[in-house]
């Protein structure tokens, strides 16, 4: 499986994930979570990053941030590799901890970050742990809303301006936010290309970065076409045309099976017909 893309430059917005090796506990205590959160600040004061969110559930953790400097990569292997040898240490342990490597995704923080912001700090609701996000110590919803000390690195300012110049009305407001996302979808389920999280138009400006020869290299084929059109735009009334089903395999990276599959052909059949195609263009 191709490793997935990082794009990085300043002030870039992230959503970043990561999980246990083999879906196994990261934090088996409270002094676990300390410890992270710990190393997680040294890590953000160090980079200069802007911590927005985060959420450390029992096999996983959240972190919504922003990179003024451009440099995820580094303050993540920072992170995850200090605090993997601090748990193999303390619980005389050896090996990975997490699973692979993290899960970033760009996000376009006009259009999208508040909304994620509510998102992970219900991810322990959703998961049956606690009934309100207030109750769950290792997340920063405490912290925005006032309910209890935040830690040194993170910053609450942009989340409550979204709602008031007022701290206690901003504060409430946001409250108010957050229980309301209960009834609302992921916004995850927008992703487009494992990457992207945002705008036709925010995605745009990355068009450029992805088209270098020897990145492409390097990008998933899922991720090269983001903005590619539907099948069903592109096979218009799910005609069987050679030169159609050409720019949807070629020009737009839609597999054969895909293809097949929506006309419901072989990808045999789709083969023949991408080669017919050839030339014609």
């Amino acid at each position: 499986m191709a490793r997935p893309l990082r794009i990085e430059f300043p002030n870039a917005a992230y959503h970043i994930t990561s999980r246990g090796n083999a879906r196994q506990r990261i934090f088996l205590d409270a002094r676990d979570y300390s410890t992270f959160l710990e190393i997680l600040c040294s890590v953000v004061k160090k980079l200069n990053w802007i911590l927005h969110v985060y959420c450390l559930m029992s096999n996983h953790y959240h972190l919504l941030l922003e990179t003024p400097e451009g440099n995820l990569s580094r303050g993540m292997r920072q992170l995850n590799g200090i605090y993997t040898q601090q748990f193999n240490r303390r619980h005389n342990r050896i090996g990975h901890v997490l699973q692979g490597r993290y899960k970033a995704i760009l996000v376009d923080k006009d259009n999208y970050l508040l909304e994620l912001c509510r998102y992970v700090v219900l991810n322990p609701v959703r998961a049956g742990v606690v009934r309100s996000p207030k109750e769950w110590q290792w997340s920063s919803y405490g912290s925005t809303t006032g309910y209890r000390k935040g830690i040194p690195c993170l910053t609450t300012e942009w989340i409550l301006l979204q709602f008031g110049n007022e701290r206690k009305e901003a504060s409430r407001r946001y409250r108010e936010f957050v229980h309301e996302g209960l009834k609302e979808e992921s916004p995850l389920k927008e992703v487009k290309g494992q990457l992207f999280l945002g705008e036709d138009s925010f995605i745009e400006r990355f068009q450029q970065l992805m088209k270098d020869k020897e990145t492409l290299k390097e990008i998933p084929r899922l991720q090269r076409y983001v903005a590619r059109p539907l099948l069903e735009e592109i096979l218009k009334k799910r005609k069987l045309e050679d030169v159609s089903i050409y720019r949807a395999h070629v020009k737009y990276g839609y597999t054969l099976k895909e293809i097949g599959e929506y006309l419901g052909v072989h990808y045999t059949t789709v083969s023949r017909a991408t080669r017919r195609a050839e030339g014609k263009t």
